[in-house]
Order: structure tokens, then sequence, then C-alpha cells
């Protein structure tokens, strides 16, 4: 009996002592969580970019915290600035790369609203057109056609609008058509004819407009060594710069560079970089940098009519930069 009872005690000691660690290992989880500081009624979006891997080079741990801030602030909809899947993007609509770096890793209830999604580079070494065609296929992945609009209501009664404009940034540089592995397919698209929609589209802005957006996947500016004047930078930033400027966009968001950063260029067109959704490599500062991470993680956006609050979140919950950004006034005031 004497030693029946102490395997009883024995048993419930350790199942004291597991509860104990879980309770203090879910304490130390709790406390990592990103305390997001949330307009009132604003809409709420993820921008990331520069993801597909099976889950390695911390893709899988972006995913899960993508699903925590997801539930905590009730997001909408996600922007997914290309880059989809490396190395050479998808073959085709049965490509293994859609179960096991898209539907497996990003599979919490809370990532399956839509997906704004647009090509990267990389995509362009596969079938940019399959990426396209998954539309048909897929609840919330989104991409109508290489390039294309969007316009989404705000929620805080003010009836206006996010204007977002969806660009492929990859057959705006010349280099490319003469790339042997990008070529083949950017050679498939007129791009005089979608510099004349780009130009059209951004400039097309009603009285309801709240928010003139640019979605691209090249930078026009970065502070990554590697990349702030490489030929890709140079050649987009040439064409669109003064487009973006002059048509009274406010913010442009991007990936390509694999770190998070905010910069504001001359013309007052905030410029977003999100492409460290699984990869993160360096990055430095510029005269125009308002903030730069080397770390793999993604951006928050909530909106309303007269502000966007940007958190820039860590792929474990830290909070890394907060920002708000003030409605600009057609003249270019802020």
């Amino acid at each position: 009996m004497k030693l029946i009872n102490k395997l009883r005690w024995g048993s419930w000691a350790i199942r004291y002592l597991f509860v104990c660690c879980s309770w203090g290992l879910t304490g130390n989880v709790m406390a990592q969580e990103a305390s997001l500081s949330l307009p009132p009624k604003s809409i709420n979006f993820i921008v990331f970019g520069d993801w597909g891997r099976f889950g390695d080079d911390h893709q899988l741990q972006v995913a899960q915290q993508m699903a925590k801030t997801a539930r905590q602030a009730d997001v909408r909809f996600f922007i997914n600035v290309g880059d989809n899947f490396y190395p050479k993007g998808v073959a085709s609509v049965q490509d293994p790369h859609w179960t096991y770096s898209l539907e497996e890793i990003y599979k919490d209830f809370s990532l399956q609203r839509e997906w704004y999604s647009i090509l990267g580079n990389h995509d362009y070494m596969g079938n940019p057109d399959a990426q396209v065609a998954y539309t048909k296929i897929s609840r919330r992945w989104h991409m109508p056609a290489r390039y294309f609009d969007q316009s989404i209501a705000l929620s805080d009664g003010s009836k206006k609008k996010l204007k977002f404009t969806f660009i492929d940034t990859n057959p705006l540089i010349p280099e490319f058509y003469e790339n042997a592995e990008y070529g083949p397919n950017v050679r498939t698209q007129d791009s005089t004819a979608q510099k004349k929609w780009i130009a059209e589209r951004i400039a097309d802005t009603g009285a309801d407009t709240g928010w003139n957006i640019v979605v691209g996947h090249h930078p026009l500016y970065t502070a990554s060594q590697s990349r702030r004047e490489g030929y890709d930078t140079k050649r987009i930033r040439s064409s669109l710069h003064n487009l973006l400027t002059k048509n009274n966009v406010d913010v442009y968001l991007c990936g390509h560079d694999h770190s998070l950063q905010h910069l504001l260029p001359e013309g007052g067109v905030h410029h977003f970089v999100s492409g460290a959704a699984s990869e993160n490599t360096e990055v430095g500062t510029l005269p125009i940098s308002k903030f730069g991470a080397a770390e793999s993680g993604f951006l928050l956006f909530s909106a309303t009519a007269d502000q966007i609050v940007v958190h820039a979140i860590r792929y474990d919950g830290k909070i890394l930069y907060q920002t708000t950004i003030t409605k600009k006034e057609k003249n270019g005031s802020k």
C-alpha cells in the first residue's frame, strides 16, 4: 500500500510540475504578444512578401505570428507583394508549392481572408499565369490578372475607400527582357499598355477615395546596401517616382528586399518595404529612412479616413516600429 501511495504521489507531482511548467511557458509566450495601438473603427490588413519556402527560413514562424496578429486585430484582408514561391515560381496550378508553401503553412482560420497578390521576379522564372489561374481554384487567392485594381470600403462610417492599384513591376525593368530566366515570360506582356493603365488608374480618384495606394514588387528606394543602387531599383524609380508624386499617391507598398522598411523621399509618398515573410537580409539607413530592420516579419496597417497606423511586427510578436500617417491634402500639404 505504501508503494502504491508513493507511486500515486509521484504521478501527481509530475502532473503538477508539468502544469506549472506549461503555465510558465504560456505566460512567456503571452508576454511576447504584440500590444497593438489600433484606431477606433479602423480596417486592418497585413502586408507581407517574399515567402514561399516550404516553411523554411522562418516562413512557418512568420505565418504563425501573422495568424495571431490577424485574430488580435481582426484583419480583413492581406496584401501579398510578390516572390511567392522560391526559387523559381510554380509550374502549374498543380505544383506542390501550392500545398506545401501556401495551404499547409497558412492554414489558420484567421488567414483565410482574401489575399490580394502580385508577381515577383522569382515568380517569373516559373509560370506566372498559373498564379493568375489559381484565383479560380482558391477561395482566398486573388490575382485576376498580372496587374489589376481593387477598392475596399473603410469601416469608420466615412464612406471613403482604400483604392489599391496592383502593378507588375517586372516588365518595367528593361534588363529583364534579355534575362534567360525572366525574359521569356516578361516578353509576353505589353509593358506600354501597363504603363498607360497605371497612369489612368492612379489618377482616377473620386470623392470617395480615402487613400490612394500602389502595390508593386520592386522598391523605388531601399536602404539595403546590395540593392539601393541596383539596376532594378533605378529602373523602377525612373518609371514610377514622378508618376506617383504628381498623382497624389499616398503609399507605395513593395517587397523584394528581405527586410522591413519605411522611407519617405521627396514628394511625400510613403514607401514601405515588407519582404521579410521568410528570409531576412541586411538593411542600412538612408537620409530618407524612417525605419529599417533586418528581421523576419510583416507590416500591419490600420486605416481610417484620416490616418493609417503602421506596425512592423517580428515573427515572435515583438513590435519593432510603429508610426502614424496623416492623410495629406490634394495640394501636397500634410
